[in-house]
């Protein structure tokens, strides 16, 4: 099964957070810290990229922070998963010299399909269900929220 890493954990929580959470001033990063326990070193390495992505827009300044980049049924964690193993894959070694000819012509080949299958199915889930899910799950949102607001 191909392993769900910290930074792709966070990456998901940070966009769920920042969808969940919205009101009429952006997200904090601080917030999301605190919010989802996310060390800073990483949340602020993802929250850049996702930033590039476009999934999430990002405001400087005393008032600033984060909203969605578009309306979140519109953003699939399929999305999300592929903007942080960009970002691994910019740190992960490419020899293709490492490993045996079984790995490179059985293993992994299979290790792909089952990849891509994951993908498929992370592609038809949007950051909306999630909210859905969490609100069913009866987690805590503030009031005064947008929740369909999507951009600063």
């Amino acid at each position: 099964m191909p392993r769900l890493s910290k930074k792709t954990m966070f990456a998901i929580e940070a966009v769920l957070d920042v969808a969940f959470y919205v009101g009429e001033h952006p997200v904090r990063s601080g917030d999301i810290t605190e919010r989802q326990r996310i060390p800073k070193r990483y949340l602020e390495q993802v929250l850049q990229h996702l930033v590039r992505a476009g999934i999430l827009s990002g405001k400087r300044g005393p008032r600033g922070g984060y909203r969605l980049g578009r309306d979140r049924k519109r953003i699939t964690l399929g999305e999300v998963v592929r903007v942080v193993r960009n970002l691994e894959a910019e740190t992960e070694p490419s020899d293709p010299a490492i490993g045996s000819p079984l790995a490179h012509e059985v293993v992994w080949p299979m290790w792909e399909t089952m990849r891509d299958r994951m993908m498929t199915q992370l592609d038809s889930i949007t950051i909306e269900d999630l909210c859905q899910a969490a609100q069913a799950k009866g987690l805590p949102r503030p009031v005064n929220r947008q929740t369909d607001r999507h951009a600063v």
